[in-house]
């Protein structure tokens, strides 16, 4: 390698050490993009939902929450909870003017 009997071993554990050392560096970055992909099928799993499978139960995908999410607050004839806030609101005018109260005042 480099013609003297005595430096070619060092040569040689430099070339093992730097070819090591390049693996270890390879092997990290490996790590973290495995780790990156890994959180992107978790977030795509969420967000399409997954089926049921052996005890665990289905969940529904962020279209589908959203959609129901969606019917709370919207009216829809009495049953989502816009349409009970507004009937808890009105009460509550009522209560306030029965009792005499200015709007907003405690």
């Amino acid at each position: 390698m480099t013609g003297n009997v005595a430096l070619d071993p060092f040569v040689i554990a430099g070339i093992i050490a730097a070819g090591l050392g390049l693996l270890f560096v390879l092997a990290r970055i490996g790590k973290r993009v495995w780790l990156m992909f890994q959180a992107l099928d978790d977030f795509l799993d969420d967000w399409r939902g997954t089926p049921a499978r052996s005890g665990v139960e289905a969940r529904p995908g962020v279209l589908a929450r959203l959609s129901a999410i969606e019917h709370e607050v919207k009216t829809n004839n009495g049953s989502s909870l816009k349409d009970a806030v507004k009937r808890c609101e009105g009460r509550l005018i009522r209560v306030e003017q029965a009792l005499d109260l200015p709007e907003g005042e405690p």
